[in-house]
């Protein structure tokens, strides 16, 4: 019984740590880019599988492992990831970008653009724009569900 509770025990202390290192994954080079340009490594999911960006030009393309789904903070928003997502990034700004949906009165918007605003992040969907702080975004998100990466 002893041995029982004992290893009843070890599991439960372990399972906090091994959930806290899943989250904590070294970033990737994509998101170590995102930061160079001034923005947080949230931005992007955990699952990223490979990027390229044109440092002349500033066109890139993120691949993810799959389709992501996640929640933005703070307000809880359901958001979509595709395969690939692509833009063209400088300093403080993404524009042109393609492949992040966010669901919002009732509709699926499709995210176009992020600027860097001192301590906030604006989120544009085509002239309509949203501001939050990006500390909100300091830890890249794991996706929700069967596409989440491993």
């Amino acid at each position: 019984m002893t041995k029982l509770f004992f290893l009843i025990s070890l599991i439960l202390l372990l399972i906090p740590f091994s959930s806290q290192s899943e989250k904590q994954k070294p970033p990737t080079a994509a998101h170590i880019e995102l930061t160079n340009y001034g923005f947080p490594i949230g931005l992007l999911p955990a699952s990223v599988k490979n990027y390229t960006l044109n440092q002349t030009s500033g066109i890139f393309s993120v691949d993810l492992v799959g389709t992501c789904k996640i929640t933005l903070p703070p307000d809880n928003y359901l958001a979509t990831y595709s395969k690939r997502v692509s833009g063209k990034i400088v300093q403080g700004q993404i524009a042109e970008l393609d492949g992040i949906r966010v669901w919002a009165f009732f509709k699926w918007w499709s995210i176009t653009g992020i600027r860097s605003s001192g301590d906030n992040l604006v989120f544009e969907v085509g002239v309509v724009t949203a501001k939050y702080p990006s500390n909100n975004f300091d830890e890249s998100p794991l996706c929700e569900g069967k596409h989440s990466a491993s």
